[in-house]
């Protein structure tokens, strides 16, 4: 395999848009999670029969049911529902906009992607009824696929051998952007506007319209940015070497199988079940805190800000200094994950049979520092596998497959945590990590 030409040297001010858009767009992306219960029993009471909304819940109650679990399940399985709709749209998309961007280049992508995604919370400022909040998080789970062209920008900007700090910086803003979503959708949830101007409920102003407010105001930033900081990423020649995309090749299955290169292949198997695991994580320590620990919503608040803290010194300091000169991309990919694994481990122990907050703790810094190490060598590994021309085609097959997992995996994680309860089911997601650790020890080294 050879290697492909240098890339051009980094950009400080086209990394820190970058950033900025990668923050955004997380936080765009877990802004609700924190008032999904609470918006499903505002919706119900507004929209009780029929509908989309009552045939959504029905379904969920009906899996509820079947498990035997509890009256939160509902909410549980409602906001998870939502979740995956928004990542099944970023699915399907990420390959559009990344094959996209390796032709026109990133930035009139990004130009439009961010303004579409502003759009999305103005639809959801104004959804008062469900089928309208349905539509934007649908909207923007399609404009959020740019995470993919972000990324694929700063594999442009980055040499080789600093692939892993740029993608440091990435995984910094994922961290920062999960760790603020949800405190501003909870600090901001409280707040309704209808309380003191009852009027605006006929333009479908809601109680939960601010957090929305604050993530279109964001956006709007951020496309003032980019149009007046970002330079242009992608080398005009590089931009030449790009292949036209067909209709079929839009498909991002046939994407993923379309890709010559075995080690890419391989990576993206790796990197799809390592989200789906990780997200067991995501999905169900909220409800394994409460349930045993009896943590309220405050207390929980601490669980994201120590998950939060923690990836962005490791993603934003540790990988940056440790991985390009001391570790390289391929062991921290393998290391990280078998951390991860230990870590899920360690806090069905803490939480479900020790009953420890001390060891939770100690338990979700080791799991942030594994997942820091481990996203990042696999996004460098598959940044280095491709050539210049396909940066955003391969970047967005491979976010797109993380995406794929984010929606597949709330389901079975929360079927597993109601029936097996949350000590299992976090061996079971400490297993699926383990495996492909394991695939990823095959991996050839990346050219440099």
């Amino acid at each position: 395999m050879s290697a492909p030409p240098a890339s051009p040297a980094p950009k400080k001010a086209s990394l820190g848009v970058i950033f900025l858009t990668l923050y955004l767009d997380l936080i765009g992306f877990s802004i609700f999670f924190p008032v999904a219960p609470a918006m499903l029993g505002y919706y119900m009471d507004r929209e009780a029969h029929g509908g989309l909304l009552q045939s959504l819940v029905g379904w969920l109650q009906s899996i509820a049911h079947t498990m035997h679990a509890p009256d939160l399940a509902t909410g549980a399985l409602f906001g998870g529902a939502l979740g995956s709709v928004y990542a099944l749209m970023q699915f399907v998309f990420s390959p559009v906009w990344g094959g996209r961007s390796d032709r026109t280049g990133r930035r009139p992508v990004l130009l439009f992607t961010i303004a579409g995604s502003a759009f999305s919370y103005l639809l959801l400022f104004f959804s008062g009824s469900f089928l309208l909040f349905f539509a934007g998080r649908i909207l923007g789970g399609i404009m959020g696929g740019n995470l993919a062209v972000a990324i694929a920008a700063v594999s442009d900007i980055t040499t080789r051998e600093s692939r892993a700090k740029g993608m440091g910086l990435v995984g910094a803003a994922f961290g920062l952007g999960f760790l603020t979503g949800p405190v501003i959708g909870g600090l901001t949830a409280h707040v309704n506007l209808l309380e003191r101007w009852p009027g605006l409920a006929a333009l479908g102003v809601h109680p939960f319209s601010v957090p929305a407010a604050i993530a279109c105001g964001l956006s709007l930033v951020n496309l003032l940015w980019v149009r007046t900081s970002f330079n242009e990423t992608l080398l005009p020649q590089a931009r030449d070497g790009a292949i036209a995309v067909t209709l079929r090749d839009r498909n991002p299955f046939h994407a993923l199988f379309a890709l010559p290169d075995r080690a890419i292949r391989r990576t993206n198997l790796i990197g799809f079940v390592v989200t789906f695991g990780f997200s067991f994580f995501e999905t169900t320590i909220s409800f394994f805190t409460a349930d045993a620990l009896g943590y309220t919503p405050r207390e929980l608040v601490m669980v994201f800000v120590i998950i939060g803290v923690a990836a962005i010194f490791t993603q934003g300091f540790l990988v940056r200094r440790l991985v390009p000169v001391a570790i390289g991309e391929k062991a921290a990919a393998v290391g990280g994950m078998a951390l991860v694994a230990v870590g899920f481990v360690g806090i069905g122990v803490a939480v479900g049979v020790l009953h420890s907050p001390p060891l939770l703790y100690a338990a979700l810094v080791l799991t942030s520092i594994g997942s820091g190490f481990a996203n990042v060598g696999l996004t460098s590994l598959i940044s280095l596998y491709a050539a210049p021309a396909e940066q955003g085609k391969v970047m967005g097959v491979y976010r797109g497959l993380g995406f794929l997992a984010r929606a597949l995996s709330p389901a079975l994680a929360g079927i597993l945590y109601f029936t097996i309860h949350g000590t299992k089911t976090y061996a079971v997601a400490a297993f699926i990590i383990a495996i492909p650790a394991v695939l990823a020890l095959a991996l050839p080294p990346p050219p440099k």
